[in-house]
């Protein structure tokens, strides 16, 4: 029986209520006290409550006396349990010795039998390794094997004055945590009703990708640089089955071979001087039960290539420096603006991973190919423009338009958007003009024509205009391939060959 007893707050009246239920012989389990309020648990027995509630309130300054369900502390420990309940991550309290304290559902499921609490038993009996070795009074985070299922373990240790006291564990799935990249890597609605476009090719290509949204099958996206090809991807994602799962993606001309290989697979405990403790999951891993895209496929290096085919024949792969044979259950969407079929003749493109990729193909149309789109595109990265700008969405004039759509718009989209998001953040009036329009194309026009960086007044002979080439040629490519081997590579020369050139023009 839990009782509830209200009273004025005077000294002793505490003691007064807690002498009458020992005078009684009552056995009181738990006592509870507030400001004014006093509660009383009594262990079973027959009790008459109307007897104990006479009794009670005889004592000056108790205003009311009644029962109660629960007390205080076991109310807030029953909605505590309730919304660990509710968390889909296994949450666990060990002590020093690597005693289970307490686990919510999630922590208690991963056990083969629900009938068997882990309440009381080792840490080990979940895994092998020993999570308190070494733990400080920071928080820390290991990777854990339960189960033959890979866990992330956030660690965070309970301490009581310097000293620790025990650890709260959480465990996380490769796959929670990949779909929390996932979100982080989100731009906005990603789904097919989103994409602008009310042209042929554009419905066309929305027809299509539904329906291949439905097939478990690599797509291979085709387009020129700026066409939507991520934006593609995304949408195809989010129309299938996996749209719950994790859409991770990474950009293989981005980062060195080396990198890029430890961001697909993953990498084991001391693979490499400066490897994270304990290892780290790859993007394969972190994204299973959903997709990855890998974007510029065509710049992906000749080893990564067959270890992908490796990869997409039975799903299988291996973390860097790693023993263990992983799983990995993931929809590869491809992406690239080079023609592979050029690339598969002159063998810089691996012919049986291009057949593997290219079950599926997206071709992306440009936006020349698409020119009744340009206006209601064109008005969207408007008001875009203007909201980032913090200013009053200017209109644009038909004589604007006709500019816009009489251009060849050789970056596609994403050059119409950075031509429009300049023109509205020079605007000093409501209208966008014509003249507007020619001054920012005029800029890029120039900037086009010059892009040899040739200038042929200053060219007095042959080994000027090629050194002027060289000069202009590296400039571009370095920001793109900052390290001497990746450009050497790009450029199909020796290493020294191009840190001599870097040096002599002066570049990096």
């Amino acid at each position: 029986m839990r009782i509830e007893i209200k009273s004025t707050d005077r000294i002793g009246i505490g003691y007064e209520i807690l002498a009458t239920f020992a005078a009684q012989q009552w056995n009181i389990k738990a006592v509870e006290i507030e400001t004014g309020v006093t509660y009383v648990h009594l262990e079973a027995g027959q009790y008459q409550f109307t007897a104990i509630k006479r009794l009670i309130e005889n004592i000056e300054g108790v205003n009311n006396c009644r029962t109660i369900d629960l007390l205080p502390s076991e109310r807030k420990a029953k909605h505590l349990t309730a919304l660990l309940a509710k968390v889909p991550d296994a949450i666990i309290d060990i002590d020093q010795q690597g005693i289970i304290l307490a686990a919510n559902e999630a922590a208690q499921s991963m056990l083969s039998s629900a009938t068997v609490s882990i309440v009381g038993q080792n840490f080990e009996i979940l895994s092998s390794k020993n999570i308190l070795l070494n733990l400080s009074g920071n928080a820390s985070s290991v990777e854990l094997t339960i189960a033959e299922q890979n866990y992330i373990a956030d660690i965070t240790p309970v301490i009581d004055g310097k000293q620790v006291n025990g650890a709260v564990v959480v465990l996380r799935t490769m796959r929670n945590l990949g779909r929390q990249i996932s979100l982080m890597q989100a731009r906005g609605e990603q789904q097919l009703e989103n994409i602008i476009g009310q042209s042929i090719q554009i419905k066309q290509l929305k027809t299509k990708t539904r329906r291949f949204a439905q097939l478990m099958l690599p797509v291979l996206i085709l387009g020129e640089t700026g066409t939507g090809k991520e934006l593609f991807a995304r949408a195809l994602h989010e129309a299938s089955s996996r749209a719950a799962a994790p859409f991770l993606a990474i950009n293989c001309a981005a980062l060195p071979e080396n990198l890029l290989e430890s961001e697909l697979f993953g990498y084991a405990a001391g693979a490499f001087t400066g490897a994270q403790r304990g290892g780290k999951p790859g993007l394969l891993e972190l994204a299973s039960g959903g997709t990855v895209f890998l974007d510029e496929i065509a710049e992906m290096s000749t080893y990564l290539q067959a270890k992908l085919l490796r990869f997409l024949q039975d799903f299988k792969f291996r973390r860097v420096g790693g023993t263990r044979e992983l799983t990995a259950d993931v929809r590869i969407i491809s992406a690239t603006h080079q023609n592979l079929n050029t690339n598969v003749k002159h063998q810089q493109f691996r012919d049986d991973l291009f057949y593997r990729l290219n079950v599926l193909t997206l071709d992306l149309p440009s936006l020349r190919q698409r020119i009744e789109d340009i206006s209601e595109l064109s008005q969207y990265f408007i008001q875009q423009a203007a909201l980032q700008t913090n200013c009053q969405t200017p209109s644009l004039t038909e004589t604007a338009l006709t500019s816009l759509l009489n251009y060849s718009w050789p970056g596609n989209i994403r050059e119409l958007q950075n031509c429009l998001f300049r023109v509205v953040a020079l605007l000093d009036h409501a209208q966008i003009t014509k003249l507007d329009i020619d001054n920012v194309l005029n800029i890029v026009n120039e900037h086009q024509t010059n892009k040899s960086g040739l200038n042929t007044n200053e060219i007095t002979d042959w080994s000027t205009a090629q050194a002027q080439f060289e000069r202009s040629l590296l400039q571009q490519l370095y920001p793109l391939y900052p390290t001497t081997r990746k450009l050497a590579q790009r450029l199909s020369v020796s290493h020294n060959k191009i840190a001599m050139k870097l040096k002599q023009h002066g570049i990096g």
